[in-house]
């Protein structure tokens, strides 16, 4: 139980502190400028393509004039792109043996509550 809450808070924590936009964070690991805003856009796109929303954020003018923004766009999509359709996947996967057996455990340990609760009463 306690390696869940930790997994729980490893994946909430940069939730917590994070305002910090995605081209504010390339930038901050030492990327150009023009990559990571072609990244930034590149990203929400891939994410809206996964997603079928139909929503592109492309500077066309940038992206035909700068490499590095056409780079970070092209990276951007592509990799936000396969971390969406790989999210839509997962949950679109039959449950695991695991997640039944855990849930049968639940309704389980449910039953047993409202047992004696109406015993009790």
């Amino acid at each position: 139980m306690a390696t869940r809450g930790l997994l729980f808070l490893a994946m909430l924590l940069p939730l917590l502190g994070g305002c910090q936009s995605t081209r504010d964070y390339l930038l901050a690991q030492g990327y150009p400028p023009a990559f990571a805003s072609g990244y930034a856009d590149g990203c929400a796109s891939g994410d809206s393509a996964a997603k079928a929303l139909g929503a592109f954020r492309k500077n066309v003018p940038q992206y035909l004039a700068d490499k590095q923004y056409a780079t970070g766009w092209d990276d951007g999509f592509q990799q936000c792109q396969a971390s969406a359709n790989a999210g839509i996947e997962r949950r679109l996967q039959p449950e695991s043996d695991r997640d039944r057996d855990w849930r049968h455990q639940v309704d389980q340990d449910m039953a047993k509550a409202m047992s004696r609760s109406l015993k009790r009463s």
